[in-house]
């Protein structure tokens, strides 16, 4: 069981304990981007819901860049040659206590982004300098072959979802809630999870 400040995480503290990350560590640089971490994960979920999501994938979409700060490699920089893998550390903390959509939207957002710049000829052309130079080191578009392989995971079309959700979520000065406001929902997504 994972430690933290909050002792072993539980069902009944995993939501504090995200809450925190949140309030502590929220207003770091988000990854050379206008925004900063919070504000990026928060506009995803705003931008989740503005699309009328389920609320499972609304709470994909705020935390599925939650391993930036739970990973032991660190924050990635532009300065960075090699990938950090925070899509795993963030899937990681949460396979405990959210459902299989929500870890895989955390596990599979970067897979996503490599996925729709192989299959979506104009996704490319949209990303940011930083998103490509990250998209760089997570190994470019993928192959026909890993497109074939992705498309089998049962939830490939929420992830997708989600991903395009972290697209949008880099606007400079835009208000969204806070994540206290999405604290109900993350419980709720927590408790409905066996």
């Amino acid at each position: 069981m994972e430690q933290s400040a909050f002792g072993p995480l539980t069902k009944q503290n995993i939501v504090a304990f995200l809450g925190d990350i949140f309030e502590r560590r929220g207003d770091e640089e988000y990854l050379g981007e206008p925004v900063t971490m919070a504000e990026h994960m928060l506009q995803s979920a705003h931008f989740a819901e503005q699309a009328n999501e389920p609320d499972i994938v609304v709470v994909a979409a705020l935390l599925h860049d939650i391993g930036h700060f739970t990973s032991e490699f660190g924050m990635f920089s532009m300065d960075d040659t090699e990938d950090r893998y925070h899509e795993t550390a963030g899937a990681d903390i949460l396979r405990a206590f959210f459902p299989e959509l929500v870890v895989d939207c955390v596990r599979h957002h970067v897979a996503a982004k490599r996925y729709l710049c192989a299959t979506d000829e104009d996704y490319f052309g949209r990303l940011s300098d930083a998103s490509v130079h990250s998209l760089n080191l997570q190994g470019g578009p993928m192959s026909a072959e890993e497109v074939a392989d992705f498309e089998r995971n049962q939830n490939v079309d929420e992830i997708v979802r989600v991903r395009r959700y972290d697209d949008m979520g880099k606007l400079a000065n835009f208000e969204t809630k806070s994540f206290a406001d999405y604290r109900p929902l993350v419980q709720k997504i927590v408790d409905s999870h066996n």
